[in-house]
């Protein structure tokens, strides 16, 4: 399999969506705590990311699948990558049992080290993880994709990243989670908000696989309307937890994306398509998640 086949299976772009949180849970560790655990926070990023590609792997795979079973010939042979590329699902499905395994065999590892908290946050990725895809109502043919994508790997990275580094001077308990929560409120909203717009541009295929996402019940109209409210409330929770000296002052130069966030938004709603428009959705995500970083990591390092 060349490179650019196994960066499209595994949908390399889209792993802003865990690097950001991941790095924004370290800075915020560091911050509040003044601890790093450098083996323990390298050997997450790898499982981290291992485990991502194999969910991603995982829902070309069961899309593949499925489409067998709904005959969506047309989805199958020309948009999966592994009909269009001829791979072998056998294969495929392998790679991505292999890649399960090495991050559940490295997130062990780290639950050795850190603490039983570490168990269940990781056992509750994995679940989501594989129900994303697999199962008899995989998650992302559901309303509630939006809530499960944001949640996940816009908090709960966040706060495996926080605690692999506090874990030796904090306790894990709601005094630790609920500031985590609201600091990680807009890469929640953004990454939910490019599922939601990916689910908006899709929806004609999704009707012909027999999926029911949120676009489903609320309609187009309605979608967009929420698309837009997912970036609002991710921006309003950034300035509470500025104001509540959760975050650096300096984080509140994020908002300097709302011009470009709001003009992306606009765009894709005049004009939903998956290939003209939603990749304005993954710049969204990437600039608003890039941007806090950035001020976050300033902020951390002027102490302001």
């Amino acid at each position: 399999m060349k490179a650019k086949v196994f960066f499209e299976l595994v949908e390399i772009k889209a792993k802003t969506a865990s690097v950001f949180p991941f790095l924004m849970g370290t800075l915020y560790a560091w911050y509040h705590y003044h601890t790093l655990h450098l083996p323990e926070l390298i050997v997450f990023f790898i499982a981290m990311l291992l485990f991502n590609m194999a969910v991603d792997a995982n829902d070309n795979y069961q899309d593949y699948r499925r489409a067998q079973r709904v005959e969506a010939e047309a989805f199958r042979q020309k948009t999966n990558i592994i009909g269009r590329e001829h791979l072998n699902p056998s294969a495929i499905g392998w790679l991505i049992v292999a890649m399960m395994a090495a991050s559940a065999v490295l997130g062990l590892w780290m639950v050795s080290r850190t603490g039983w908290p570490l168990l269940w946050l990781g056992l509750f990725s994995f679940a989501v993880g594989y129900c994303y895809a697999g199962g008899p109502r995989p998650i992302s043919t559901t309303p509630t994709g939006e809530f499960f994508s944001g949640f996940t790997m816009g908090f709960v990275i966040f706060l495996i990243a926080v605690y692999v580094n506090a874990f030796s001077v904090a306790a894990f308990n709601w005094a630790f989670i609920w500031p985590v929560l609201l600091a990680s409120g807009l890469a929640q909203g953004a990454i939910a908000a490019l599922l939601l717009a990916n689910n908006i541009a899709d929806e004609e295929e999704d009707k012909q696989l027999n999926r029911r996402t949120i676009v489903y019940y609320l309609g187009r109209r309605r979608s967009l309307i929420f698309f837009a409210e997912l970036y609002t409330i991710g921006f309003l929770a950034l300035i509470v937890a500025v104001w509540l000296r959760i975050l650096p002052k300096l984080s509140l130069l994020t908002l300097v994306t709302v011009p470009i966030v709001v003009k992306n938004v606009r765009t894709f709603a005049k004009r939903p398509v998956k290939t003209e428009t939603f990749p304005l959705a993954i710049k969204n995500l990437f600039l608003t998640t890039l941007a806090q970083v950035v001020f976050m990591g300033l902020g951390v390092w002027l102490n302001f």
